[in-house]
């Protein structure tokens, strides 16, 4: 596995990238000029981003692809409609559709969690086709819809019973908790798994080169 510091250079840009600028610009924008302004701050941002990395040749991660496509939405209906409850109470009816999509990869042995791994940690595609890696994942992926299908509800309570601003802060720390939880839980359930089948996870460690067969 990957060192933890270089893990974490790979995530950070990711995680900056596709949640926490998009948030941050969201919140100082509505504050400032109001939920229109935040609109179109949000949006924009999330648009410069996936436009950096087509003009540098870099890969789109998965999180930042679905903040396009899920933001361009949001927006459009939220300008049409004027509403801000119906920008915030989309993105939880999108929420429960990823679980579902979850569980259905996982009941198909085709688990989605497999794709948003690689955007936080690099994984060696020779790791990838092990057969107890992929149950792994496929039982993370139904962990991870779980966390998604709690994580709408408490969102949606929230959504009816707080005021606009009070909502996008609680709404970070409600879904960072969970996601954070949700993260170490992946994490030492992989660790688990790979002990369980003989194999020690050692984090930066180097690996060998395989020797040529001939």
């Amino acid at each position: 596995m990957p060192a933890p510091r270089a893990a974490l250079r790979h995530a950070v840009p990711v995680i900056a990238e596709g949640l926490l600028a998009p948030v941050a610009l969201f919140y100082l924008t509505l504050v400032f000029t109001g939920f229109r302004g935040a609109l179109v701050a949000a949006l924009a941002w999330s648009y410069l981003a996936a436009g950096r990395r087509l003009l540098r040749g870099e890969r789109i991660s998965t999180v930042l692809a679905l903040d396009v496509v899920l933001l361009s939405v949001r927006t459009a209906v939220s300008f049409v409609t004027h509403s801000a409850f119906l920008y915030f109470a989309q993105p939880l009816v999108g929420t429960v559709i990823i679980a579902m999509v979850l569980i259905v990869s996982a009941i198909i042995g085709r688990p989605f969690a497999q794709r948003f791994a690689h955007d936080f940690c690099p994984l060696d595609p020779q790791l990838l086709v092990q057969p107890k890696v992929r149950q792994f994942f496929i039982r993370i992926s139904l962990m991870w819809a779980i966390v998604l299908l709690l994580n709408s509800g408490l969102l949606a309570w929230l959504l009816v019973s707080s005021s606009l601003r009070n909502f996008v802060l609680e709404r970070t720390a409600i879904t960072w908790g969970l996601t954070a939880s949700a993260i170490f839980c992946s994490i030492y359930g992989f660790v688990l798994t790979m002990r369980r089948d003989g194999c020690t996870v050692r984090w930066g460690a180097r690996i060998a080169d395989p020797v040529p067969q001939g």
